[in-house]
Parts: C-alpha cells; structure tokens; sequence
C-alpha cells in the first residue's frame, strides 16, 4: 500500500512527461497492470486511451493501429463539429495498411495539436510482441505526433529487443522505476489453459484465476454456457462436440433475459475475454452458426464453478 501512495503522488509528473512526448517505461518487481490503469483513470480521463495486452499471444498490431487510428479520427470529428469544418470522409482504417495508418497518426493537424490518443501496453516484451516487426511497428508509432505510448516490462533482458534508434527517437523512453510487489496473476494467465498439465484440478485452478480477474457479469456469462455443457455430458463425464456446443445468439438471448448482457457488443466483448486465455472456443455448426463451447470435461466446469464460488 505505501508503494502504491508513492507511485500515485508520482502522477502528475509521469502525465508531464507524458504530454511532453516522452514515451513512459515502467519496471520493477511486480504486476504493474493494476498501477497503470489506475494511471489512465485518473490523469488521462480526457483523453482516448486504448489498452493492449501484450502477455496474450494473440495480439494483432494492425488491429491495434486501427483502433487508434478510428479514435483519433474520431477526435478530429469531435473537434471540427464544434468549428462547423468538417473533415474529409475517410475510407475504412481497416483496409489501409499499416504503413498508411502509422502515416495518418504522424500527419500535421493544426486543432488537434494538444491532443492524442494513449496507447497503454502492458507486458511490451509480452509473447504476442515479442518479435522482431511487431516490436519496429511499435516504435514507430510511438514516434507518431498524435501518440502517446506507456509500457511496462518485466524480462530482465527486454531491452535487446530495441536499437538506439528505437529508444532515443522513437519510444524515447523517460523510465520509471515502479516496484509494486503486486503478483503477476493476470499476466501468468497467458499460456494456454487446456493444453497445461497436471490434471482438471490443477486446470480448474488456473481458469478461475482468470475468471476471478474478470467482472462478476462476466463470470455469469461464462457459468451460463457452462451451466448448458453440464446438462448435456456423455457416459464418461466429457463433453460431446455435436451436443454442448451452443449458438451465440442462443447465449445472447439468455443473458439479456438475466439481465446479464445489454447489447451484443457486450457479449462479445466477454467472449473476446474467454477466447484470449482460451477459456472459450468457437467452432461452426452444420448451418454456419458460431457455436461456443468450454474445452474442458464436466468434471473440471464442476470444480472451476466451485473455485469462483467460493
């Protein structure tokens, strides 16, 4: 707790740095994912802010420039309504390439010469952007003039991921020493759940680390699907495909009956969730529908809904 106090008074000045065009490195023992958030919420509440999870494997730079590039676009909007200039229509970000999108962020924009678009990137030596391209690509969008990028990094070696070049003009790092002591939970969380060994048990164990990290409608969602795979078990106590797997809309339309859901993009904003740390899996059905189902036995869905509810 008294680290966490140091590093909240700490703020104002990592926010300075931040609107000086210094891109912000946070290191030291511990999870730094709880601390940076509470940084967002509370010194860039003007701001846009997109979050990646760089612990997850399945994370797409060219997704990520995209979401950046729409919320910025989105200011440029926001902006010029209020001037009755409107801009240009834009075609979609999602079909430019990548090199267009980095050039868009990089372009002069008189009205939005105090503003950007903050791009928190938890774990950046995490597995999904640990390669060489995907960590170029981030670099030069940090350097873009309606960026602002804040990282955290926990491999002891994680600096030989990047040049001189990408250190000192393009992320131009200002680094902030931040150890929090807070466990990894979320971040060991990556790897993927059930192809791990030591038994439904142990399996069961660290799904619901997961699903204890996430909200309390998100986990109902997940015992509603749940709840559906355990009706239908076959004679060993496993799940059989052509049985349990159940359509999306299906789903959708138990949650909001339960008051769980409000819309489809909230459904699918936990069934990105589930997906990411394979919780979930999708397959299609005789009829093109997506179907969704939980890769683990009945036995294992059993003693994970005992663990989150407890």
């Amino acid at each position: 707790m008294f680290l966490k106090i140091i590093c909240i008074d700490a703020f104002e000045l990592i926010f300075y740095h931040c609107r000086c065009g210094f891109g912000l490195l946070m290191y030291g023992f511990g999870s730094k994912k709880a601390l940076i958030e509470d940084f967002a919420a509370t010194a860039l509440v003007d701001y846009s802010v997109i979050v990646v999870n760089g612990y997850l494997q399945s994370v797409n730079i060219k997704q990520v420039l995209v979401a950046v590039a729409e919320l910025f676009w989105d200011q440029i909007k926001s902006k010029r309504k209020t001037t009755g200039c409107l801009p240009k229509v834009q075609q979609p970000f999602s079909s430019k390439s990548v090199d267009d999108l980095l050039a868009f962020l990089n372009e002069p924009v008189e009205e939005e010469s105090g503003n950007f678009v903050c791009v928190v990137v938890h774990n950046i030596d995490g597995p999904g952007l640990r390669d060489s391209e995907t960590q170029q690509y981030l670099a030069r969008m940090a350097s873009c003039s309606h960026v602002r990028m804040i990282a955290s990094m926990d491999h002891v070696n994680a600096t030989l991921l990047w040049d001189k070049k990408m250190v000192h003009t393009q992320f131009n790092w200002i680094y902030h020493h931040v150890p929090t002591f807070a466990p990894y939970k979320v971040e060991t969380t990556f790897f993927p759940l059930i192809l791990a060994h030591g038994g439904s048990g142990q399996t069961a164990k660290t799904a619901a680390i997961v699903l204890q990290s996430l909200t309390p409608n998100a986990q109902s969602v997940f015992k509603v699907l749940a709840e559906h795979q355990m009706a239908h078990p076959d004679e060993e106590g496993k799940y059989c495909l052509a049985v349990v797997r159940m359509p999306v809309n299906n789903l959708y339309a138990i949650c909001r009956e339960r008051f769980l859901v409000s819309s489809q993009v909230t459904l699918n904003s936990h069934l990105t969730e589930f997906k990411d740390h394979e919780l979930v899996k999708t397959r299609k059905d005789s009829d093109g529908q997506d179907c969704l189902y939980i890769p683990l036995s009945t036995e294992a869905i059993e003693k994970l809904l005992l663990e989150i509810g407890r």
